[in-house]
């Protein structure tokens, strides 16, 4: 009886989405187990639960990459240098041409299509780099799920110029957003971060006269992206040269998922 009221319920919330506005083709179906909670849905689609809003938002985010591979020349957007939205790729495996820094990195199926996920143990910092090796003038940006447990929070990166580069890391333990150059940390800045709901995360080097720029944002799928960057840092020692990459520490013991990885020159 439970389940069937369950199921009545997630078919209902899928046709009132669906009756506001249709979904494109592309996304395929909507996720039919959905959770008990109504929420406004993004880009018109009406009311629905918090599960159906995530869908649409990571296909919605999925598109907008789509759209800024194919931008014109003299568009706004810069375009990539390298995408990974892991749609393509074999379940159990990593891509082709990305390289695993040590952890258990595998892809995985989930509600809305394929992620990369790093497991919930041992608890240690584990990365992977992928994308051209620059040593200015990249833009790497991520999207990033972990999940708090208790007082435990896993922390999240993305990173520029290889192993002993840069990184831009969520700390929620600390309740702070870090700029790292190898292990130290050379800016921070408070951040408030959210258990359980996607990160989007935007890190880039800059050439200057001096030396490099560091920028960095980030903010929560679903909200518009910060006009301004919320943490610099200026390096007047030259940049190594390296690859992009993603970092994870998985503190509170469960798994880290990411996403829609993507490499721009800056603008």
């Amino acid at each position: 009886m439970k389940h069937a009221f369950l199921t009545l319920l997630a078919s209902a919330a899928v046709g009132f989405a669906a009756a506001a506005k249709p979904f494109p083709a592309h996304w395929g179906q909507p996720p039919q187990v959905q959770t008990f909670d109504y929420v406004d849905l993004p880009s018109g689609y009406g009311k629905g639960s918090s599960t159906m809003r995530n869908w649409i938002n990571a296909n919605l985010q999925k598109d907008k990459l789509a759209q800024a591979g194919t931008a014109k020349p003299g568009a706004t957007a810069a375009k990539p240098l390298y995408t990974q939205t892991f749609e393509q790729a074999e379940v159990g495996k990593v891509p082709e041409g990305m390289l695993v820094l040590e952890g258990g990195f595998e892809v995985k199926a989930v509600e809305g299509g394929k992620v990369l996920e790093l497991p919930g143990a041992p608890l240690e910092t584990f990365g992977v780099l992928f994308g051209p090796t620059e040593k200015d003038g990249l833009c790497v940006q991520a999207r990033i799920l972990g999940t708090g447990q208790k007082r435990r929070a896993p922390t999240l990166a993305v990173g520029l110029n290889g192993v002993g580069g840069y990184k831009l890391q969520a700390s929620p333990a600390k309740k702070l957003v870090e700029l790292y150059k190898g292990e130290d940390v050379k800016a921070s800045v408070p951040f408030e971060w959210q258990s359980g709901v996607w990160a989007l995360m935007k890190f880039q080097v800059r050439k200057t006269a001096e030396g490099v720029a560091l920028e960095g944002k980030i903010w929560p799928q679903g909200s518009a992206e910060p006009g301004a960057w919320q943490i610099t840092f200026a390096d007047k020692e030259p940049a190594p040269p390296g690859r992009p990459s993603i970092w994870g520490n998985p503190f509170s013991g469960t798994p880290i998922q990411f996403d829609d990885l993507v490499v721009t020159p800056v603008k």
